[in-house]
């Protein structure tokens, strides 16, 4: 699914830029440029589907509070806090710049890694999606839901965890 956003941003190139690529040096300057567009584009789907499960989780706080469950609307809202961080961490993260004339340069094997992890990241998506549905099921019942919000947390802490290693592999260090 994601893995068509680089061939997309890849086909939108204009017939110029595809002229400039018979320019020496320039082809690769305009791949590695169209791997950091795709990245970025794949980030802010991600960031997009994670606030749609932020939302989910804020109805589920007010559920709580309708359900008598004031006790446990703090232990979401540390959920959500979480998530927002991660949200906002991936809509603003640095995509490998590198211009034409930096000294280091950053290949386009280190962009594809780059998009590829964030490309793992939609996993967080479907487990919060599972782990907020079952929250919501909870919630009248009262049964788990102390167990139910503590792997929403889970979740939310790992993926930001998760999240830390972005660094490092930008850095080469991963």
């Amino acid at each position: 699914m994601m893995a068509d956003a680089y061939e997309k941003v890849k086909g939108d190139r204009s017939a110029l830029e595809k002229l400039l690529d018979v320019i020496p040096g320039w082809g690769g300057y305009q791949e590695r440029q169209t791997r950091r567009k795709a990245d970025q584009v794949l980030r802010q789907t991600l960031a997009e589907k994670l606030a749609g499960q932020r939302r989910k989780l804020d109805v589920a706080q007010q559920d709580l509070i309708s359900h008598g469950r004031v006790d446990l609307v703090d232990d979401v809202g540390t959920a959500v806090t979480q998530l927002q961080t991660f949200i906002d961490r991936v809509r603003f993260a640095s995509y490998g710049y590198s211009g034409l004339f930096d000294a280091v340069k950053v290949n386009q094997a280190e962009l594809e890694q780059m998009y590829q992890f964030d490309a793992a990241l939609f996993e967080y998506v479907e487990r919060l999606d599972e782990a907020s549905g079952r929250l919501r099921e909870a919630i009248p019942s009262g049964q788990g839901l102390v167990e139910t919000i503590r792997v929403v947390q889970d979740i939310c802490r790992e993926a930001n965890s998760t999240f830390d290693q972005r660094e490092h592999l930008m850095l080469g260090s991963v």
